[in-house]
Parts: structure tokens; sequence; C-alpha cells
């Protein structure tokens, strides 16, 4: 078995994992909500349903193809490179956040 240096991959009480999963939790009812009312607001009332549907398609997408990523990360190399993967998209895509935001 593979040493782990990441956070999510040192869990070792039942409580930690159960914490983890409430802050995903809370995390997803506090983006999803916003994200429909994004997608609501910016397309119009006849294409509605429509836009719904691109959303859930790029989104389920982005989704296949991550998961495909940390799969294979997770059996090519264990459980520390994925989250640390996740680490550096998640801090890529802030620095691309932030630059945008310059810009305006």
């Amino acid at each position: 078995m593979r040493r782990s240096n990441s956070l999510l991959g040192l869990i070792g009480l039942v409580l930690l994992l159960f914490a983890g999963v409430a802050l995903w939790g809370a995390h997803m009812g506090l983006t999803q909500g916003l994200l429909s009312t994004l997608v609501a607001d910016a397309s119009p009332e006849t294409l509605r349903g429509t836009a719904f549907g691109i959303f859930h398609l790029v989104t389920g997408l982005a989704l296949l193809a991550a998961s495909l990523l940390a799969g294979w990360l997770w059996s090519a190399y264990g459980p520390p490179w994925t989250f640390w993967c996740g680490a550096a998209f998640t801090t890529i895509a802030l620095a691309g956040l932030l630059i945008a935001s310059r810009a305006r």
C-alpha cells in the first residue's frame, strides 16, 4: 500500500470522513441553487428548458472527464496524486478567475 500525503488520503477516523461528506454536501447545497438561478436568468424564457439541458450536458461531460482523470491518477499513482492534482486544478481555476475579474 502506498503512503498517503494528502488530508483526504489520511482519513482514518469515520468521524472525519463524515465531516468531509457534510462539508461536500454544504458546498453542493450552496452552489447548485445559485447555478440554476444563473442559467434561468441568463436564458430567454422560451429557451429556458434548452438552456438547462445544455448546462447539464456540459456539466455532465466535465464531470465524466474529471472522474476518468481522477480514476486513472488513483490507479496509476495512488490517492495522494489524485488529491494534489485536484488542488492544482483548483489553484489554476482560481488564478484564472482572479485574472478575468481584474480584466473587467
